[in-house]
């Protein structure tokens, strides 16, 4: 799993749960610094990026690129009520409240897309 967004909690706090699932989680802050994750071929399932990202890779840029480069990756944005629509860019993405992904609802979350994923 790769979670991309600018707050450090966050991120961490998805790491953390994801790790202690037995999953391996790579975060980053920025779109770019995903899109090397991906270019290098590090082994990545699902994308989870925060809606909020900025830069030149921002929210929708880095799902439209990452999808390019990895056709199967399944992407989550973690958003809230202004994000409306975001999940149109990439038609089989997932989009959940940014609240919802910290904590063991992000296991829950992961879990749920690898198993569509592999259904």
């Amino acid at each position: 799993m790769l979670v991309v967004g600018h707050h450090k909690r966050w991120r961490d706090e998805a790491s953390a749960q994801v790790h202690h699932a037995g999953f391996q989680a790579t975060v980053c802050d920025r779109g770019v610094d995903a899109m090397t994750v991906l270019a290098l071929g590090l082994p990545v399932d699902v994308l989870v990026i925060d809606a909020a990202l900025q830069g030149s890779l921002c929210c929708s840029r880095l799902a439209i690129e990452a999808r390019a480069l990895r056709p199967n990756l399944r992407i989550v944005f973690a958003g809230d009520d202004s994000d409306e629509g975001i999940d149109d860019l990439i038609p089989d993405s997932l989009t959940v409240e940014r609240d919802r992904l910290s904590g063991i609802e992000m296991v829950g979350t992961v879990r749920e897309v690898l198993a569509d994923r592999f259904s």
